[in-house]
């Protein structure tokens, strides 16, 4: 297991097949977001952005109580407007990167995953999480609305179901969450390290110039009306064969296929 990025707040690995692994350290026993917390996590995925051998990403709490309890309270509670604007921006940045990151990544969640924390779970492309989890968004119940990447909530589950979570403040638990879309999957603790590893391993054996063209592709199209991305897609096809990945792995299949018959 290679170390990639050893921050205060971030400690990212690398292993064998390509599967990194970024975990929040101390930042309490419910990783809570503060300031210098989100802002070693920004700069651990930036840096891990421009490693090429990353083919996947999983994106973990430490321990089991939470992947994320929200962002720090304590530190809110002292804003003004100015230092407000200052402090979600950094949680914004955070969500960003992770959202665009160019490899898959899978959130890891225990526990809690509430307010800023489900907002950082959202901007992965992929969520599994233990059974018992609590999710929600519980900003009004402090006097502030949610913002930044609760805007992604809405497309993602659906507006009825994100009004209720964003306007009551109300808590979810997995099997709701498992029913509208905001997790893929739910599995029991026992069984959670070792599902994810090979969700990460699935993603980590496929072709990677065309997993990261598809990565852009999924960003892209958030952006775009549906006749330009059709239209950006048929070129994105084209270059493609640029890699030599579909000569190989279209080789491979049929090769595969024709020894099957045999």
């Amino acid at each position: 297991m290679k170390t990639l990025v050893s921050l205060k707040h971030a400690h990212a690995t690398l292993d064998e097949v390509g599967v990194a692994t970024l975990t929040i350290r101390e930042a309490g026993t419910v990783n809570i977001l503060s300031t210098p917390v989100s802002r070693d996590l920004t700069a651990a995925l930036i840096e891990m952005a421009d490693t090429p051998e990353i083919r996947v990403l999983i994106f973990r709490g430490s321990g089991d109580k939470a992947f994320v309890a929200g962002a720090n309270i304590n530190e809110m509670a002292t804003l003004n407007r100015k230092t407000a604007v200052t402090f979600i921006s950094n949680l914004r940045d955070l969500c960003e990167a992770t959202r665009l990151f160019p490899v898959p990544v899978i959130a890891r969640i225990t526990g809690w995953c509430l307010g800023a924390g489900l907002e950082l779970a959202m901007a992965c492309d992929v969520r599994i999480a233990v059974q018992g989890t609590q999710l929600g968004m519980p900003e009004v119940k402090v006097g502030i609305p949610s913002v930044i990447h609760a805007t992604l909530m809405p497309k993602l589950i659906g507006h009825a179901h994100a009004a209720w979570l964003l306007l009551s403040g109300e808590n979810i638990g997995t099997e709701q969450a498992l029913q509208w879309g905001l997790v893929n999957e739910v599995v029991t603790l026992a069984e959670l390290d070792q599902r994810v590893l090979t969700i990460a391993q699935n993603f980590a054996a496929l072709a990677p110039a065309a997993l990261r063209q598809q990565k852009t592709l999924l960003r892209r199209w958030e952006q775009l009306s549906l006749p330009d991305a059709i239209a950006d897609s048929v070129q994105e096809f084209g270059k493609a064969f640029d890699t030599g990945e579909p000569q190989k792995f279209m080789n491979e299949f049929l090769e595969h296929k024709k020894n099957s018959k045999k």
